[in-house]
């Protein structure tokens, strides 16, 4: 993702307003892999500026969803999640808690077969690994052995 001072500038540049909570929110976004919620987002930019509201924070990550800056990703959680990271890549997800974590490295993505197209015209493939996280797993050794 670009620094807060480059998003500031692209904002400007796409005639798009540029606020002291829009800039907050791109400093909460720099360098976040948590794969945050707007609400996470919103509670996190509260501490720094109790003014913020949450249709300011989600209007500013759908505006930078759309200008590709960032990744509008719905994986099942229960709620839009948004990825600063824009490269292609993969993600694992925690069934129990909902922990979502980039995956790294080349995988070849699957390819459909001919005539399963349905007319699409397929440009990119996201692959999701669901299982549990090494903290839910834990819990789970835990639940499971005091149950025995």
């Amino acid at each position: 993702m670009r620094s807060p001072a480059e998003l500031t500038e692209l904002f400007r540049a796409n005639g798009r307003k540029i606020t002291p909570q829009r800039q907050c929110i791109f400093r909460i976004l720099q360098g976040n892999t948590a794969h945050p919620t707007a609400e996470s987002v919103y509670e996190a930019a509260r501490k720094e500026m109790d003014s913020i509201s949450l249709k300011t924070v989600y209007q500013t990550l759908n505006d930078l969803a759309e200008m590709g800056e960032i990744l509008a990703l719905d994986l099942g959680t229960g709620s839009s999640r948004f990825d600063p990271n824009v490269t292609s890549h993969h993600h694992l997800v925690c069934d129990r808690c909902g922990e979502i974590r980039d995956l790294a490295g080349e995988l070849h993505p699957p390819a459909l077969p001919r005539g399963w197209e349905q007319d699409f015209e397929v440009e990119r493939a996201e692959i999701t690994f669901r299982g549990l996280c090494p903290a839910c797993r834990s819990m789970q050794a835990v639940v499971l052995a005091d149950a025995g």
